[in-house]
């Protein structure tokens, strides 16, 4: 199976939009062949950014709510021991790195993939949420 940590631009993305990679991803989640991985830093930073940029759209407090339990029932959600801050020049895109070596993610699914540089040192593949489907073998 393999380990997945997903940015929160893509989360938030997949929610704006219902077409595109970030939504067919979203919609993956649970799937046998890949898992998602969480940490409660993560997992709080989807929230405040969902509610923060989704405000405007059709989607409520509560839908918002419902979402981020989906993403925690479904995923793996895992502690942090350790920090390796700072390696990146954004604190916010560290905890997602340190979250994906911790993990052993295979890949960090984002739409800023230069800001993840240094995660192939640690094994971390980067993809687009595109890239990533397709090594599943699905259409974006």
């Amino acid at each position: 199976m393999v380990q997945v940590v997903v940015d929160t631009n893509v989360i938030v993305a997949a929610l704006l939009s219902s077409r595109g990679a970030s939504h067919r991803l979203l919609r993956l989640v649970g799937d046998a062949r890949w898992r998602m991985n969480l940490s409660v830093p993560l997992v709080l930073e989807y929230e405040q950014s969902l509610k923060r940029v989704c405000a405007s759209s059709a989607l409520s407090s509560a839908d918002i709510d419902a979402i981020v339990d989906f993403l925690c029932a479904s995923g793996n959600l895992r502690p942090i021991f350790f920090l390796w801050r700072p390696l990146l020049p954004d604190p916010k895109d560290d905890m997602v790195l340190e979250l994906a070596i911790e993990s052993r993610a295979d890949f960090i699914v984002t739409f800023n993939a230069k800001d993840f540089l240094a995660a192939p040192q640690f094994g971390v593949a980067v993809a687009t949420p595109g890239e990533f489907l397709a090594t599943l073998g699905e259409k974006p």
